[in-house]
């Protein structure tokens, strides 16, 4: 205690004024109770959840509401029906209950294996992350890599999923969402078409078009060079802008694509960009995010692929300033 009061008194505070606070929370098992009855809608459903009798439950909800001074439920014949108060209160212990969750189940994780799941789009998946997965592997050989691939957004508190790349706006809240790097489009083709002198004989060598012909038209607009606008017809138009890219591998025609998408094969020399050194590159409102829950912080596989991430999008960066020296 002496050593206490010695430590105060440095600060300048009087240790007989200092109050250590607890904090106010009511039981957990009331809580639990109140929340498993909140999914249920039933004290019974909610009793055989955690192994105990409707009573019980009832009970410690009761006691739950005279604690804080509110109904949290309408009883009515058959079933719970949840109050204002009750929803508002539900909203803050069930994320709670979902965040302690998840925080458990990734420190079980990391007891048992170490293991990472990662949910993206196959567009990103295809072009992006699976060439590409091989270095990350090396890295970590005692890594276990999970792969989900979809075009919704991951919901991390209903699936078993670590970290999620996002392609949007972004930030998005409640997440730790880390920008990998900015997005622009540019034309692409096989090497055996890069011989244009102008954007209307790229226009005349063929489009690809992914789900419509738009994002051609606006292209060439902001090119800001054409006399008269480009005739974008024809071509075909796709609904996954990997096939579109695979088609431009193929000597198909000429892509337009989203940086990320293409930049593995022009480095692989299987994809060029015509008229490099001229064209206008603007940047996207939308880019590519790494996102994940704010407790996956705390996790040491979540912070490997973070970094891997960070370092190689860095590599493209140098990568484009190279192509277009811009």
């Amino acid at each position: 205690m002496p050593e206490l009061q010695s430590i105060f008194s440095q600060a300048g505070l009087n240790i007989s004024h200092v109050t250590m606070t607890a904090r106010k929370l009511p039981s957990l098992n009331a809580l639990r109770a109140f929340e498993a009855s909140a999914r249920h809608r039933r004290f019974t459903l909610a009793g055989e959840e955690l192994n105990v009798t409707a009573g019980a439950v009832s009970h410690q909800v009761k006691a739950l509401e005279e604690e804080l001074g509110v109904v949290l439920f309408e009883r009515l014949s058959n079933q719970l029906r949840l109050t204002q108060a009750g929803q508002r209160y539900l909203d803050v212990v069930g994320d709670a209950f979902d965040r302690i969750e998840r925080g458990t189940r990734g420190l079980y994780a990391q007891a048992d294996r170490q293991q990472l799941a990662i949910s993206t789009s196959p567009n990103f998946a295809a072009k992006w992350l699976v060439p590409r997965l091989g270095e990350f592997t090396a890295q970590y050989p005692e890594l276990e890599l999970r792969l989900d691939q979809s075009e919704r957004h991951a919901n991390f508190i209903r699936e078993d999923i670590d970290v999620a790349i996002r392609y949007g706006e972004g930030p998005w809240s409640g997440l730790s969402c880390t920008r990998l790097g900015d997005e622009f489009l540019l034309p692409v083709c096989a090497p055996a078409l890069a011989g244009f002198r102008s954007l209307s004989e790229i226009a005349g060598a063929g489009l690809l078009h992914v789900n419509d012909r738009q994002a051609w038209t606006d292209w060439f607009a902001e090119q800001g060079e054409q006399d008269e606008p480009v005739a974008v017809g024809g071509g075909v138009v796709f609904n996954q802008e990997s096939a579109a890219v695979d088609a431009a591998i193929a000597g198909q025609g000429v892509a337009l694509a989203r940086s990320s998408l293409v930049a593995h094969a022009l480095q692989q020399r299987r994809l060029m960009v015509p008229l490099a050194d001229t064209l206008t590159l603007k940047q996207t409102a939308q880019a590519y995010w790494l996102v994940y829950p704010q407790e996956g912080e705390m996790n040491g596989n979540v912070a490997a692929f973070t970094n891997w991430l960070l370092q190689s999008f860095e590599k493209d960066r140098q990568f484009w300033k190279e192509l277009t020296g811009k």
